[in-house]
């Protein structure tokens, strides 16, 4: 019988703290990421986007894939920045049929490390949240340049949303 009734605690004790949880999630949804001033606020980074074609900007991209094995400690070590700019590469997406081949070339050349720098932006709250914020995936980004102190540009293979 004892037992039982403690069996019966555990579970209630997880159940109320799996309840906990969730609550504090819903929370944590409801301060609306689509808000400039609550992305600001969260983030404490101006995050701007743009929209291009990837033949504008292929150099760079490539530059920046080419870099990301140094550009994954930059991420690991990024507390706070001035400013995001998030460039959707629009004829890069999935749903455009993917990077150009020249690109598509470089992915696969580093794409353990593009790989790896996906989970350092994941785990970097900061970049996570930027990212979130404009609604494109970890999976989506194909690198990350930082240019400037204090500004970072990440290239995205993504339409904006909405």
């Amino acid at each position: 019988m004892a037992i039982t009734l403690t069996t019966r605690w555990l579970q209630a004790t997880a159940a109320l703290a799996l309840l906990a949880a969730a609550g504090s999630h819903t929370e944590l949804n409801a301060q609306g990421l689509g808000s400039t001033e609550t992305v600001d606020r969260i983030i404490g980074s101006e995050v701007k986007q743009e929209e291009t074609r990837t033949s504008s900007e292929a150099g760079k991209v490539s530059s920046a894939i080419d870099r990301t094995r140094e550009n994954i400690g930059t991420v690991r070590k990024t507390s706070k920045l001035d400013k995001v700019d998030i460039v959707f590469l629009t004829d890069a997406a999935r749903s455009e049929g993917g990077p150009p081949p020249a690109i598509e070339t470089k992915i696969k050349q580093h794409q353990d490390d593009i790989a790896e720098l996906r989970k350092e932006i994941e785990a970097n709250a900061l970049l996570f949240n930027a990212i979130d914020s404009k609604r494109v995936a970890a999976e989506d980004v194909l690198a990350v340049e930082f240019d400037d102190p204090g500004k970072v540009v990440i290239y995205a293979a993504a339409k904006p949303s909405g």
